[in-house]
């Protein structure tokens, strides 16, 4: 038997479907399907805001079901129990508490509550924000699935029935908190500034059950409820700037003419001014080539010994070239650099910093790492305790018209170099931030996905 299946233009719709078979010289029945399909189907496109709740907080407490209901923070505690409150859940913000408390000020409240204070984990948190970005793509419902953020997500729906929308953003929320344990919120819209309008109101009323749509006829009553400075992309001073002129909401702001909207700001304002009146005009898929990129932190506990200051430096190291790989870019220059905390006057300062220039650009994590090591070690003075360090690539370029060094040795082969840190890029991506990492990066690579991930054997270069 032989199958024909011919479509028409949609592929989302069948309107008429017929069945013809006709005997082949071969004895073979040929079977053919027509699918005849309208051309006047139009779709509109939505963007699809997803913002992850408490983000911080949630990942902590995905690893730790016992906990659930209960009051939690995560705060970056210090050797000395300082440190401020970084995110919290809704249980911990009921009794009062805040994002940016310092720890010292409400220590009694939350021994007295019994609050859990979870030290903030970089790493976890990118590995859940990893797996939102895999559980997403496979699904395959949003098209250009953009991440914007740690915690936040962009994507285009193409739809023919707005009344199905709500519905397919259900799909990908289950299918986020089901992957990951994270709660989220998303609001979809006409541009990428009225998303975010729509996730503002989803996350702060509970009718909306997580989800709220936005469409053209509900703009005027979103904006006018939406203080101008709650906008996305209205900062401190524009904000300041337009209240004086007597602009307090989104309203009062799309009310204005272009004109004057041109006088007040330069091209992202009124771009923002665009977006809000449902014009999408922010192009998060093409965004310019970083020129420098730099991973630092400070420290929880200060550290003496330069094998410590190792192991963070190339911890380092990995993350800012692996995210140099994912635009694309080699660099030529990279820079070290180290401190002691300022704060603490009891303890003798020192801070320092010093920079390489490679003779041709480089995406190599192993020969980055290489030079890195050697930049710690001339700047390293003993008898200092170190709370802060970082790594800055710099003088980046495009990956695709890199100009190779006529003397460069055999040792270095480009191709094979390029090869490497793919595979390692792909394996990474796959299994888990550093599955695959230097050995110098020490145990802390194996804190990534220790809790509420499945453990899975490292390999060591």
């Amino acid at each position: 038997m032989k199958l024909f299946c011919c479509f028409g233009e949609n592929f989302r719709k069948v309107f008429e479907l017929s069945f013809a078979s006709e005997p082949s010289n071969d004895g073979l029945v040929s079977i053919y399907f027509y699918v005849f399909l309208p051309k006047t189907t139009t779709f509109a496109i939505m963007i699809v805001h997803i913002d992850c709740n408490n983000f911080f907080c949630s990942c902590e407490m995905a690893s730790r079901p016992d906990l659930q209901g209960k009051p939690a923070v995560v705060a970056n505690v210090t050797e000395a129990g300082g440190g401020i409150i970084l995110a919290l859940n809704k249980e911990a913000k009921a009794l009062g508490l805040k994002r940016g408390n310092p720890i010292f000020q409400v220590k009694a409240l939350l021994k007295a509550q019994q609050v859990t204070v979870f030290p903030v984990d970089h790493p976890k948190y990118e590995e859940f924000s990893r797996r939102i970005v895999h559980a997403v793509l496979k699904q395959d419902l949003l098209q250009d699935f953009v991440q914007y953020s740690i915690d936040e997500f962009f994507g285009e729906l193409p739809i023919d029935d707005l009344t199905m929308l709500r519905s397919y953003i259900a799909k990908i929320k289950d299918l986020i908190f089901e992957t990951t344990g994270v709660a989220v919120s998303c609001g979809a819209s006409g541009s990428y500034t009225l998303a975010k309008v729509a996730t503002h109101y989803a996350k702060r009323y509970a009718g909306y059950e997580g989800i709220c749509i936005l469409p053209r006829d509900k703009y005027e009553v979103a904006l006018k409820k939406l203080a101008v400075s709650d906008v996305w992309g209205i900062g401190r001073k524009s904000s300041a700037k337009l209240k004086s002129s007597n602009i307090l909401s989104a309203w009062d702001f799309v009310s204005l003419s272009e004109g004057y909207v041109r006088k007040l700001f330069s091209l992202p304002g009124v771009r923002t001014w665009h977006e809000l009146k449902g014009t999408p005009c922010i192009d998060l898929k093409n965004q310019p080539q970083q020129q420098s990129i730099m991973h630092s932190r400070t420290f929880a506990y200060m550290i003496p010994d330069l094998l410590g200051m190792k192991k963070e430096i190339s911890n380092y190291v990995a993350a800012v070239c692996s995210r140099m790989r994912a635009q694309g870019s080699v660099c030529l220059c990279v820079s070290v650099f180290i401190a002691t905390n300022p704060h603490r006057s009891d303890l003798a300062q020192y801070a320092n910093n010093v920079s390489y220039k490679f003779l041709s650009p480089t995406a190599d994590t192993l020969v980055i790492n290489k030079v890195a090591m050697g930049l710690l070690e001339q700047i390293f003075k003993d008898g200092y305790q170190y709370k802060r360090a970082g790594v800055v690539l710099s003088e980046i370029s495009d990956a695709s018209v890199v100009q190779l060094d006529l003397f460069q040795t055999a040792a270095h082969n480009p191709t094979k170099s390029r090869n490497l840190m793919s595979a390692i890029d792909q394996i990474n991506e796959k299994f888990g931030v550093n599955m695959i990492h230097l050995s110098v990066q020490g145990n802390e690579a194996e804190e990534t996905v220790r809790k509420g991930f499945k453990t899975f054997d490292r390999t060591v270069l």
